[in-house]
């Protein structure tokens, strides 16, 4: 397809599990179609203020913030940012003339949104979560294109509007199981013993933390070899704790940049349940213990959770039980080999390879 003036503003943010995936439409849609210009517009003072420049993409920064579900005195200059993002994103799609407008959720995409869907701009939002966000519900009824992750999405969305496409993950994920050797390199391990993951997100789980740090002695006796994700500001705490046990077999991160290898050596993961987590494990076909977050809007983490345990893909662990209960769980786990492989078979076949291109066909279909 021949668009060389094609313009693409894509909006959202605030999470890993927002950002990543607009990347990757972008990096698809770049792939497409290589002279298309993309802006992004994300929320000041979030993550996506770092990782999308760091891909190599221009963003601008609007000060909107999220409404505090409890009272609270923060929602009175919630509406003042608001209202101040509205006028900034009339002035941004004034300026940059986008041909489409595509919304990820998160904070900036409701103020980039409603200002394209009342100037009639082309629409697409990607809705990650089983339990869609309040911004893509809001917006929904007046999109061109809705894309899901889950199936079932009728009961937030217009039936006419959804398509299945799943989420986008960064392609470096595909066939990881080919780099099993080089990550065994990489990160210094044994082949002939088992390898856990624990992620705990890149703002850090508390929960996942203290389960890990209150059960080293548990993964040490057991011979187990465990990379250690804690998220930065539990880092020097969890690397003074693991220095203590002197064993080779524990290492600790605050940020891995090379999840392929990662990936390519586990033997079991734990993790949050976020969309972008869920979805990459499913492309990874990794049995997985997922301990969905307390604190997340309307409880979606542990609704991304039973999607994949009510098809016997994965384990979930309640936030209130891992402390006493994870790393035992886990042990269990490693060494029911049967149970391992029934986990990797169905989780297989949940994973969409091809999201990215999917949302991008969407978009060409759009704006054609």
């Amino acid at each position: 397809m021949k668009k060389p003036d094609l313009r693409v503003i894509i909006s959202g943010g605030g999470t890993g599990g927002h950002v990543f995936p607009a990347i990757s439409i972008a990096n698809e849609l770049k792939e497409t179609m290589p002279m298309c210009e993309i802006l992004f517009v994300g929320a000041e003072g979030k993550m996506e203020m770092e990782k999308v420049p760091a891909a190599g993409y221009k963003i601008i920064g609007l000060p909107v913030r999220g409404f505090q579900r409890k009272l609270s005195t923060k929602n009175i200059s919630f509406f003042y940012k608001l209202i101040v993002s509205i006028m900034r994103a009339r002035k941004i799609i004034a300026e940059f003339k986008p041909d489409i407008v595509i919304g990820v959720g998160g904070f900036a995409s409701g103020p980039v949104l409603r200002v394209a869907t009342r100037k009639k701009i082309p629409t697409l939002i990607q809705e990650q979560n089983s339990y869609a966000g309040v911004t893509n519900k809001i917006l929904s009824s007046r999109v061109n294109v809705i894309c899901v992750a889950y199936e079932e999405m009728e009961k937030f969305f217009p039936k006419e509007k959804i398509v299945y496409t799943g989420n986008p993950v960064r392609k470096d994920l595909l066939n990881v199981e080919k780099k099993r050797e080089e990550g065994l390199i990489h990160f210094n391990f044994r082949g002939n013993r088992k390898v856990l993951l624990v992620l705990g997100g890149s703002l850090g789980s508390r929960t996942l933390n203290r389960s890990i740090q209150a059960n080293l002695d548990k993964l040490i006796e057991n011979k187990i070899q465990v990379i250690w994700q804690t998220g930065k500001d539990y880092y020097p705490l969890a690397k003074e704790i693991v220095s203590k046990y002197n064993s080779e077999d524990i290492q600790v991160y605050d940020f891995i940049n090379r999840m392929d290898l990662v990936y390519a050596i586990a033997d079991v993961i734990i993790s949050r349940a976020g969309a972008s987590t869920v979805s990459e494990l499913c492309l990874v076909k990794k049995p997985a213990i997922l301990v969905p977050s307390p604190n997340v809007a309307e409880d979606h983490q542990t609704k991304n959770a039973m999607a994949l345990v009510n098809n016997n893909a994965a384990m979930m662990i309640e936030d209130k039980e891992a402390v006493e209960k994870l790393v035992d769980e886990t042990i269990i786990l490693l060494s029911d080999s049967f149970r391992m492989n029934v986990y990797h078979e169905n989780i297989s076949k949940m994973g969409v390879p091809d999201s990215a291109k999917r949302i991008v066909d969407e978009i060409i279909k759009i704006i054609d």
